[in-house]
């Protein structure tokens, strides 16, 4: 008899488990139809270190069809981030306006919410926390955990009556915050905003084309390991822009997290390691046999160290 209570009570459980996924699931997949589809003019604040960063969004789509979105920093020398279908455009106070072809904006809201979330389960797990009050609307909770210590996790409110995102917390796995993003205002129109209209008629910046060998250049180093599920998104050969050395890059993501690497020569053999945080952002540098290491992204320290420790030199190559 005991046995058998033990298996209908683990039969329970994993229903539980199951339905508690399923559900989690449906409120994700309802967030990204909202991000996508729905016209909506938001404000929110990032809030990392004690400090706190404003940001004004706007997203439609016409009655073609086509996509459209400004996100602007709203504290600080202007930053606006322009989208009109598959052309982004960035205008900065350090630089001439520039375009590039891609289908997402680079910002404090991760591009996979919007797309197809499913592809994170091979890493991630998806638990539905039930529900809470955010900006005076009711929302579901969600987290997205990750399956193995190498990755921080998130935490998503997401408004009952729109999908759309309300809160957003970054967090490590004993559930400390280490950034969050709170909406202050959301709007939503059945036609485009008036920015968004202005937008769609507005000639935008050249876009950059990108040679195709410095996109994917004959690298001269190997990474030797990382998380599950990173791939290798871009590499290239370029000069830092303040110190004018020669460094190699290379850009690797698992859909949720984005992780930078430079590798150059150094003007040292040997450097102690250093490793600092804004908000979940994590630098990790280090110098051994005359190599400097950067790894960046939003990553513990550990994972950090283990990617630039499995840095190795090709043979028969030349050090950049």
């Amino acid at each position: 008899m005991r046995i058998l209570a033990c298996v209908l009570l683990l039969s329970t459980s994993f229903t539980a488990i199951a339905a508690e996924v399923e559900q989690a699931s449906t409120w994700l997949n309802s967030l990204s139809q909202s991000l996508k589809t729905r016209n909506f003019s938001t404000s929110f604040v990032v809030i990392k270190n004690n400090h706190a960063e404003p940001y004004h969004w706007f997203h439609g789509v016409d009655e073609e069809g086509n996509e459209l979105e400004i996100l602007s920093l709203l504290n600080g020398p202007r930053r606006d981030v322009l989208r009109r279908n598959e052309i982004v455009s960035y205008i900065e106070p350090e630089l001439p306006p520039y375009s590039v072809k891609t289908y997402q904006i680079s910002g404090p809201i991760p591009a996979i919410l919007s797309g197809d979330i499913s592809t994170l389960q091979e890493n991630y797990d998806f638990i539905s926390l039930g529900k809470s009050r955010v900006l005076g609307r009711s929302s579901q909770v969600i987290r997205i955990v990750s399956k193995d210590p190498n990755r921080y996790g998130y935490r998503l409110w997401i408004d009952q009556e729109s999908g759309m995102l309300l809160k957003m917390s970054l967090i490590t796995r004993q559930g400390i915050v280490l950034e969050q993003v709170q909406f202050t205002h959301l709007e939503f129109s059945q036609g485009l905003p008036e920015s968004l209209k202005i937008l769609k008629t507005s000639e935008l910046p050249a876009v950059v084309e990108v040679p195709e060998a410095s996109t994917e250049a004959e690298l001269q180093w190997n990474i030797n390991w990382l998380p599950s599920g990173f791939e290798k998104i871009r590499a290239n050969h370029h000069q830092l822009t303040i110190t004018k050395q020669a460094t190699e890059f290379m850009l690797f993501s698992d859909g949720l997290v984005d992780i930078s690497v430079y590798i150059n020569k150094a003007p040292v053999n040997n450097r102690e390691a250093e490793f600092v945080m804004n908000g979940a952002t994590g630098v990790f540098n280090q110098v051994s046999n005359g190599v400097e290491v950067s790894v960046v992204g939003k990553i513990p320290l550990i994972t950090a160290q283990s990617i630039a420790d499995s840095v190795s030199f090709i043979p028969n190559k030349n050090i950049p």
